[in-house]
């Protein structure tokens, strides 16, 4: 079992989520329970299946949720591309978003490939 909270990708993944629900404060009120409850949704499983991964007792289930992780990402860019795109956010807080998304893709990845999942 892995100390999931000494994981870089783990401690970036919660600052991403900590950005996602400041930056979702402002959207519209009616999308509460619709947008903006989705996107934190996303942004939440990014990391916990990071943590829940870690605590497996194989690498192979650890690459598994890794490979959930890396999904919800993907869903959660998809998600302000949207918000983006009905002027929920400003080209700058969608830029910096994407951008810190972007950079989670690639730890999961890069931690995905160090792993040994032929065991």
């Amino acid at each position: 079992m892995k100390d999931f909270k000494k994981l870089k990708v783990w401690q970036k993944g919660i600052d991403l989520v900590v950005d996602i629900y400041k930056t979702s404060k402002s959207f519209p009120k009616e999308e509460l329970y619709g947008l903006t409850s989705q996107i934190r949704r996303c942004a939440i499983s990014v990391p916990s299946n990071i943590a829940e991964g870690s605590g497996r007792n194989s690498d192979k289930d650890f690459h598994r949720f890794l490979d959930i992780s890396l999904g919800s990402s993907f869903e959660l860019e998809t998600q302000l591309i949207i918000a983006n795109k009905l002027e929920y956010l400003s080209e700058n807080e969608f830029d910096e978003l994407t951008k810190k998304i972007q950079e989670e893709q690639k730890m999961i990845t890069g931690l995905q490939k160090s792993i040994n999942i032929s065991k």
